[in-house]
């Protein structure tokens, strides 16, 4: 499995961050490879979320396809204080 991990701060509630991804995923229905996704609220107030997907080459499909770029830039960005910082790579179980 192949996927990655965000880390951010965000702008408004860990609720409402979820509600827009979960929005997404109702209007666009399931994501090619996706496996799961979990999501953290750290204690000193960041947000870790962990996206997982069957392989690298489903992994980039979803990052090369504009509409997720443009859901990115529109829907999330505007939740976050600042740029997140992104770690991708190969899940080990």
């Amino acid at each position: 499995m192949y996927g990655t991990v965000m880390i951010a701060k965000p702008a408004v509630s860990v609720d409402e961050m979820r509600a827009r991804a979960d929005k997404w995923e109702a209007e666009r229905g399931a994501t090619v490879g996706h496996v799961d996704t979990h999501v953290m609220a750290t204690d000193d107030g960041r947000i870790l979320m962990a996206v997982r997907f069957e392989s690298k080459a489903k992994y980039l499909a979803l990052a090369d396809d504009p509409k997720q770029s443009a859901w990115w830039e529109n829907e999330v960005m505007p939740l976050l204080d600042g740029e997140p910082e992104w770690i991708d790579g190969e899940w080990i179980d």
